[in-house]
């Protein structure tokens, strides 16, 4: 390859990645469910009689949830599950966390909420595998591993439900395997494409399809006006810097 050869590849790697869609996320969600307004331990350091959206509804205002049979809030810090409390090494979960079923009974949690405009979403939660001692529990079987369902549909009424109609994108995540009585969080980022809705107003299921039963928190959704560059483009822009680089020296060289 000679120094034409050279630059004119440095140049179309340069034109490809400036010429990128540049991604410009805002943030619409940012729950840590540190705040519920009125939990209630039930026993065993579950809330399960409250509702996650008479905890955690319209905070922010807007944002809304609804469920299908049960989904507990969690305290993490608390002493009653399985005799002791729950353990949580990382920290990330805080005070409390959401807790759903899969098998048992199928439970889903539905979040609904207004996209606006952008035609794309990020959303991203830590899950772990755990369980309860209490209410019918435990759920887990040893060694299982915890595996969510994201399904976002169109939801033109605004209406708080837990999703229906048209899907708009679908997306799976798996955490590991945990003792019942320990938190290991995996976190979980998810890109969804909200074109197609019919006026911004969305809701995304949240379903557990396998592993008994297993914890979410620290919800973090943002909307993006336009695609997430794409990881080969961000090559192709290393790989010139570093031909620029080279063609640099050697033209030294040969002076």
């Amino acid at each position: 390859m000679n120094l034409k050869q050279a630059s004119l590849i440095v140049g179309l790697s340069m034109t490809i990645f400036i010429t990128s869609p540049v991604h410009a996320a805002v943030t619409l969600y940012d729950q840590n469910f540190e705040h519920p307004a009125a939990f209630v331990n039930d026993g065993g350091d579950v809330n399960i009689f409250n509702p996650v959206n008479e905890l955690y509804g319209n905070q922010p205002v807007g944002f809304s949830f609804a469920q299908t049979n049960t989904v507990e809030t969690l305290l993490i810090t608390g002493n009653q599950a399985f005799g002791h409390g729950y353990s949580d090494p990382s920290g990330k979960g805080g005070n409390y966390a959401l807790g759903m079923l899969s098998t048992e009974q199928n439970d889903w949690l539905g979040l609904s909420f207004n996209v606006g405009s952008n035609p794309f979403m990020n959303v991203r939660m830590d899950i772990s595998s755990i369980d309860l001692s209490v209410f019918g529990g435990p759920f887990v079987t040893p060694g299982a591993v915890p595996t969510f369902e994201f399904t976002l549909y169109d939801n033109p009424s605004g209406v708080n439900s837990i999703g229906s109609g048209k899907i708009l994108d679908v997306a799976q995540v798996s955490g590991i395997a945990s003792p019942r009585d320990v938190f290991s969080w995996t976190e979980a980022s998810l890109p969804l494409s909200t074109m197609g809705n019919t006026n911004g107003n969305v809701t995304l299921r949240i379903d557990l399809l396998e592993g008994g039963y297993a914890a979410m928190d620290n919800f973090h959704i943002t909307a993006d006006v336009s695609p997430i560059p794409e990881p080969e483009t961000y090559a192709m822009f290393v790989a010139g810097l570093g031909l620029m680089s080279f063609l640099a020296r050697r033209r030294r060289l040969l002076k």
